[in-house]
């Protein structure tokens, strides 16, 4: 077997052909056999990204209740909850209480804050991430490097207009992994909605404020609030908002037909504002 070119020194780094460690030969950066290969033990940074209603928060507390049920312990971050006070909630009705962190707020030290009240933070739930800065979204990269703490970041990947929102964009650029949420949510026609378009006084907009925090839980598009709507690409584009009360029926593409008059299925309004399709063959029967 032809002997390698380099050999290995005492360190167990490589030692190049010209002699010293330091050489500025391109091998020079390739390890020797065994030097140290797969022994990084840093955190990791895993974004989950979706539109809205597609669970993200939902996960974002489930993975907290799998780490924790293990004996590790979790510190959970947010920004501008829908719900209003610092929490991390979900559509489903669950939720727990988190820190709010400002625009001017170092992660880092957050995390530093609580391990001097003798607290461990082995891992960090971050919802709604796309409101972190690019910065926090490098100190979240810090605490996985250098202090080994789990980041799992969750949020929608662009805004109402379809540009990447700041941290999203940060996110995408340094996360170990970034992971489209599985859970399809459609826009009014049935296709696979992917937008958050923005609509007031029952029209979409594509002009204002990147970050404005609104209703979600579908209104009808004449309400004189601001609004947030999931659209498909086509009627992002259009600015086509669906049937309003009192067009004729209509059945979007899927959606299971009321049979008593032969419309589209009634809705509940669940507790926490979000907007149900009532399942026709859920309920056995009699």
């Amino acid at each position: 077997m032809r002997a390698p070119v380099g050999h290995g020194d005492p360190a167990g780094g490589f030692v190049s052909p010209a002699g010293g460690p330091g050489s500025e030969s391109a091998l020079s950066a390739v390890p020797a056999a065994g030097a140290n290969r797969g022994r990084f033990a840093g955190g990791v940074v895993k974004f989950f990204h979706g539109p809205m209603d597609c669970g993200k928060s939902t996960l974002a507390l489930q993975l907290h209740y799998n780490h924790s049920r293990q004996g590790r312990s979790g510190l959970l971050l947010t920004r501008l909850d829908r719900s209003g006070p610092a929490r991390i909630s979900s559509r489903i009705g669950i939720s727990r209480s988190a820190v709010e962190v400002a625009d001017n707020d170092d992660i880092v030290d957050l995390v530093r804050s609580e391990w001097a009240t003798g607290r461990r933070v082995d891992y960090l739930i971050v919802d709604e991430a796309q409101f972190f800065t690019a910065d926090q979204v490098d100190q979240l990269a810090v605490l996985a490097d250098d202090f080994q703490v789990d980041v799992f970041a969750f949020g929608i990947a662009t805004d109402f207009r379809g540009r990447l929102f700041p941290g999203s964009a940060r996110l995408f650029e340094v996360a170990d992994e970034v992971s489209p949420l599985q859970v399809e949510v459609l826009c009014w026609c049935g296709r696979i909605g992917r937008f958050n378009g923005r609509v007031v006084n029952g029209r979409i907009v594509r002009e204002g404020a990147t970050v404005l925090v609104a209703d979600t839980g579908g209104s009808p598009p004449d309400a004189g609030t601001v609004r947030y709507q999931v659209l498909c690409r086509v009627h992002h584009r259009s600015g086509e908002l669906g049937p309003v009360a009192g067009d004729a029926p209509h059945n979007p593409i899927g959606a299971r037909p009321n049979p008593a008059s032969g419309g589209p299925a009634p809705s509940i309004r669940a507790a926490d504002g979000d907007t149900q399709p009532l399942d026709w063959a859920a309920e056995p029967a009699d």
